[in-house]
């Protein structure tokens, strides 16, 4: 891989690194390993923070600056060359003189630098965007800011978008020119996201919320100021740049983009699809190995189910009890308030038994919001972050309640938001590591936790605990269907009625769901490789410890090392396993 890393640079025109913004020169580096390692991953989360247009201010909270990132090829290729030139400075460091909690840090920047060379191989940046995730959705602000440079940051970063946008179209032209596209079977209807933003009315302008309710501490004059300032930046440079946006997908892209829908049919894709099983699921597992786990469970959880529908007492076969819950309008909320109240008192239920399971707990609150207008047609049922968790609230009747504990569990508490809190108030994390996603650990730890919503007695009736094993299921079937897809030339309609007869998912759903796999290849396998090894370490521990095993020390160990690798998290919870077992057994 090492060698491998340095071959590609060349291989997409970089050949040498930068010099300027190079990790320190090992001639002046520190003397011990574990300096020189500090030294390394501090100079490039310094680094990263200028490159990504992000600040600490004053209390030690990111924030973001005027400006947007350079996106444009060559301030990619720089990139990837300081990324080169970190590797090979870490590959120089002594790993069996590091300390235990510097092997873990190397460890982790290993990856991040691996992941990170990986997608400039492939220049991914020339496929900016997929049915899931796009550039243009999240530039608006959501709410208002604490103070008026905020704001004046925020202007600035609107000023900035016809730069950022003609940099990502002359990236996706790149991307047409040589086959590397978002597949066209994806791409229908997702103009409407981009569409949102072009309104006739400057002042109607989404960009404009943080502007309707600002703080009192800043002065009415100045609120009047930086109002009319916004307003021009929105009509000036945000409308037309969406503008022209919306008319190269349409008029461009939409009709170029390439029919076929296996990333084994982009350039080099065998290797490409390869390349994001290893990122995303931060494993050296094969496809082939990949679709026969999938299989397997797919088995396994279609019993649980079956057992559970007789549990509901329905008459009829498991095709049609599919067939009564995505249709009998009982289990449909009728309004997004409803939808959004049986989540949130789910969390509440969550938050009786969470010290039951856990022993450190965040101090940080999350809201429960839905899902913007401009994504929710085409986005997946929810998400959560550390701000808030969103729920979709669009087409309610294809959101059935009976899978929304499961849902809630995952995204909100004890999963996404639950998990980021205490990932941003960790303090004793590398600078590199505070913000850290590894698709493995955090969509494991998101599934873990709606298995967790058994022993909690979250689900309370036979059709919940359906629509949990129906989530399961999902991640199982996801298995089979992304490696179908990318590696063995599974047909999108093949993919649909895969997922449509081992699921409740509702046909909105699924066909979401699908495209979604077809434009990412390889991040839906992250969640049931990730989910099954916080399982089997679960098993481990508490065959080893027996009566001694602790869940609450076992989740907080887990959580408490932050985002790793999944091999890191296999090393680093065997180690905690052996430590607990030697540990002498408290008397009395």
């Amino acid at each position: 891989m090492r060698l491998q890393a340095w071959m590609l640079l060349a291989s997409i025109g970089v050949v040498t690194p930068l010099q300027a913004q190079a990790p320190v020169p090992a001639a002046v580096q520190p003397a011990s390993a574990d300096a020189r390692l500090r030294a390394l991953y501090d100079g490039y989360a310094a680094w990263d923070a200028r490159e990504s247009e992000q600040f600490e201010d004053a209390r030690g909270e990111t924030k973001s600056t005027a400006h947007l990132p350079r996106v444009d090829a060559q301030s990619q290729l720089r990139r990837a060359a300081y990324l080169q030139n970190s590797l090979t400075q870490l590959n120089a460091i002594d790993t069996e003189a590091l300390s235990e909690p510097e092997r873990v840090n190397a460890a982790v920047f290993r990856t991040v630098l691996e992941n990170g060379l990986g997608e400039a191989r492939f220049r991914q940046w020339e496929m900016p965007f997929n049915s899931d995730s796009s550039f243009w959705t999240y530039l608006d602000g959501r709410r208002a800011f604490s103070e008026a440079g905020e704001y004046q940051r925020y202007i600035g970063r609107m000023r900035e978008i016809p730069r950022y946008f003609d940099e990502q179209i002359e990236n996706m032209r790149a991307g047409l020119k040589r086959g590397f596209t978002v597949p066209r079977a994806t791409l229908g209807g997702r103009d409407a996201s981009i569409a949102l933003f072009v309104v006739d009315d400057p002042s109607k302008s989404s960009f404009l919320k943080p502007f309707a309710d600002m703080p009192a501490t800043i002065p009415a004059a100045q609120q009047q100021a930086l109002r009319a300032e916004a307003l021009e930046a929105v009509r000036g440079s945000v409308i037309p740049s969406y503008r022209k946006l919306l008319q190269f997908y349409r008029g461009e892209y939409f009709p170029r983009a390439r029919t076929t829908i296996a990333a084994r049919d982009l350039p080099n894709g065998d290797a490409y699809y390869r390349a994001n099983i290893r990122e995303y699921t931060t494993t050296d597992r094969t496809p082939e190995d990949i679709h026969d786990l999938g299989l397997k469970e797919v088995t396994r959880i279609d019993a649980e189910m079956r057992k559970t529908m007789a549990e509901t007492g329905f008459k009829g076969s498991f095709e049609q009890f599919l067939v009564f819950l995505k249709t009998d309008p009982q289990f449909y909320a009728k309004t997004p308030d409803e939808l959004m109240g049986v989540s949130s008192y789910v969390a509440k239920r969550t938050d009786g038994k969470i010290g039951e399971f856990f022993g450190l707990l965040p101090r940080r609150r999350f809201a429960i919001v839905p899902v913007p207008d401009a994504l929710a047609p085409f986005y997946t049922s929810g998400r959560g972050g550390l701000e808030s968790c969103q729920m979709n609230t669009y087409d309610l009747p294809t959101r059935p309640l009976y899978q929304t504990p499961a849902l809630t569990l995952h995204e909100c508490e004890p999963g996404h938001s639950f998990q980021a809190a205490l990932s941003q108030e960790q303090k004793t994390l590398p600078r590199f590591r505070q913000n850290l996603y590894f698709s493995g650990y955090g969509e494991g730890w998101g599934l873990y936790s709606e298995w967790l919503g058994y022993p909690m007695g979250i689900y309370r009736t036979p059709y919940e605990r359906f629509g949990a094993l129906s989530y399961e299921m999902w991640r199982a079937a996801r298995l089979v269907i992304d490696t179908g897809i990318h590696r063995y030339g599974w047909s999108r309609q093949q993919a649909i009625d895969y997922l449509s007869s081992h699921t409740a998912l509702s046909q909105h759903e699924i066909v979401n769901e699908i495209d979604r796999y077809i434009s990412w290849p390889g991040q839906a396998l992250a969640y049931k490789l990730g989910e099954l090894t916080i399982r089997r370490l679960r098993a481990e521990a508490e065959a080893e410890l027996g009566p001694r095993f602790d869940q609450r020390a076992f989740h907080d160990r887990i959580l408490g090392m932050g985002a790793v690798p999944l091999t890191v998290l296999d090393e680093q919870m065997r180690a905690w396993i052996a430590a607990e077992k030697a540990k002498p057994a408290k008397s009395g």
